[in-house]
């Protein structure tokens, strides 16, 4: 056969020069010459593949192999319907078929983008007290808290909440029906202290507790899914089983084992775990009888706020800043009664009382030994007038709860009928009275 005639054939055909395994000899025709050059070669009717043959196979004298044509949703459509045939049709686990999974994935994608909007999309939506800010990462894999599918950064455009980080598409912005868990924060400051509180499904109609989806503990049409923090049910969609430790058998039952809670839950008890709103003394009071760390921490604070007044007044300590050391946890400079749940966490875990015993050693050496005008600050026991200087954040001295004077414990307990301060005090005090009358006097 002729080159010339051979490579016209091979243009008219779109022959895969490379594949070798797919070039067949030319049939002969009836009259026993060969087909015409210039004929258009068709593919066999009956193979199922000899479409995705033309369309994906290598050809480098037509369009690029995956370059989808289609540029509406409704060719879109169209394509992908015939691709699922086109792949229930051929051999399973054959090359073809793979091909036509590619292809599908990538009509799927094409499809995917423009239904999704474009980058004119505002950069900030607000809905329901949500505030929400377009991701710009494209390559973190997140679920949307809406739909409950895969965000795809590449393809798709999404939004997350600053207050709450709540996820999702941005053709899900519109059906958000959870408002912001940070205006709850804001308003309701306070925990549920009542161990899984249970009530049933049938006081809940038999819905989630949520979005009123139907649940039932068989799965049928949806399963109940209990939090473990307000004992209501709830739908696959609203109850991930996430993990978080709850405040109620952390405080009553010193039980920090993660439990099963709703993502409202989750995102509420993650917005309030580092608030200091647990007062332990007034809701278990006996907690401080069975758990030695918490009357170490508390120890540890009561010092701390005595060598407050010594910073505030201090120059040296204010250019420092050593107040800043406690910047994570701000409440232990005010008072010592209010507790974060991520205190109780750390006490725990004992991470806690390492960093304040640290803490309150950089407190002491500066008032003690590195800074002059606090030490000038301290103490003369007035009762036994011995010893070096005393502060009130020692653990040997006793502080009178009138003046604030220091003493040596045991010589305030020895001598415990009258503070010599105070004494003095009231004596002043008569004295600039008698002399306010003997003055008005005529």
């Amino acid at each position: 056969m002729a080159y010339d005639e051979r490579l016209a054939r091979f243009r008219q055909a779109h022959l895969n020069p490379f594949d070798k395994a797919s070039e067949a000899p030319p049939q002969e025709r009836p009259d026993g010459g060969y087909p015409d050059p210039g004929q258009r070669l068709e593919p066999p009717s009956g193979d199922p593949g000899s479409a995705l043959d033309l369309g994906l196979a290598e050809d480098h004298f037509s369009r690029p192999v995956g370059l989808i044509l289609a540029s509406d949703v409704q060719q879109l459509r169209q394509a992908i319907e015939e691709c699922k045939r086109l792949i229930l049709a051929l051999p399973e686990h054959s090359e073809q078929q793979k091909d036509a999974v590619v292809r599908l994935i990538h009509l799927r994608l094409k499809l995917q983008e423009l239904k999704d909007p474009g980058e004119d999309e505002p950069n900030i939506r607000v809905v329901l007290e949500h505030r929400f800010y377009k991701e710009k990462s494209k390559s973190v894999k997140q679920m949307c808290d809406k739909c409950s599918t895969i965000i795809w950064g590449l393809i798709q455009t999404w939004y997350t909440c600053t207050g709450c980080y709540y996820r999702c598409h941005s053709k899900c912005l519109p059906l958000v029906s959870k408002p912001c868990v940070r205006a709850k924060v804001s308003h309701q400051a306070e925990y549920q202290l009542s161990i899984c509180p249970e009530s049933g499904l049938d006081s809940q109609d038999y819905r989630c507790a949520e979005c009123r989806a139907p649940v039932s503990l068989r799965g049928v049409p949806s399963e109940a899914r209990q939090c473990d923090y307000t004992g209501l049910y709830y739908c696959s969609s609203c109850h991930w089983n996430d993990l978080a430790v709850v405040p109620a058998r952390a405080i009553h039952n010193w039980d920090f084992e993660p439990r099963k809670v709703s993502r409202c839950s989750m995102r509420y008890l993650a917005l309030m775990v580092s608030r200091p709103v647990l007062k332990l003394r007034e809701i278990n009071p006996l907690l401080f009888n069975y758990v030695e760390e918490l009357v170490e921490i508390r120890k540890l604070r009561q010092d701390i706020l005595l060598m407050k007044p010594y910073f505030i007044t201090c120059k040296e300590a204010m250019e420092a800043r050593l107040l800043l050391q406690l910047q994570d946890r701000q409440h232990f400079v005010e008072n010592d009664e209010m507790y974060s749940l991520q205190d109780l966490i750390d006490i725990e875990a004992g991470r806690l009382s390492c960093s304040l015993t640290e803490i309150h050693t950089l407190f002491a050496k500066h008032i003690k030994l590195d800074c002059e005008r606090c030490q000038a600050k301290g103490f003369v026991c007035e009762l036994c007038k011995e010893g070096d200087v005393l502060f009130p954040f020692d653990s040997h001295t006793s502080v009178c709860t009138d003046c604030s004077a220091v003493f040596h414990r045991d010589c305030y307990y020895d001598n415990s009928t009258t503070c010599p301060k105070c004494a003095r005090l009231s004596l002043r005090k008569q004295s600039l009275f008698q002399d306010s009358t003997m003055e008005a006097e005529p």
